[in-house]
């Protein structure tokens, strides 16, 4: 008898036990409060097609076979629907700016705006070649 109130007892328990599982799984996720705060190594936005379409991202310093070193760097890109990035805003310890380029089909026509060390500048060019650059 004393076997029986045992296994009796145990199944009891297991039963419980998975009810109260079955409960926890049935209620629905909520979202009451977002989360403080998200951590990851790069951000990806994508549009409904699955394209990038802006990324976050930080670059490690590299140094070029050319003996050129260049610093770790945060990368701000927001990219045209056919792939252009074209607006960038970059910083380093060094060095921070913001690139604006022209539409897809051009090369030559974009404004930079940067800051290096003590000295900061605003370069122009347009497609036909003009150039302007304003330092203080």
């Amino acid at each position: 008898m004393k076997l029986s109130f045992t296994m009796v007892g145990l199944t009891a328990l297991n039963i419980g036990a998975a009810l109260i599982s079955i409960t926890q799984v049935l209620q629905p996720a909520r979202a009451d409060s977002p989360a403080d705060i998200l951590r990851a190594r790069g951000l990806q936005i994508v549009d409904d097609r699955g394209r990038v379409r802006a990324s976050l991202t930080v670059l490690p310093a590299t140094t070029s076979e050319a003996g050129v070193t260049s610093q770790e760097t945060v990368l701000l890109r927001l990219i045209t629907e056919k792939g252009r990035p074209a607006v960038k805003i970059g910083a380093s310890e060094q060095v921070s700016g913001v690139s604006i380029t022209g539409p897809t089909g051009t090369k030559d026509t974009y404004a930079i705006l940067g800051a290096d060390a003590t000295a900061s500048s605003l370069k122009l060019r347009s497609e036909d070649g003009r150039e302007q650059i304003i330092k203080p």
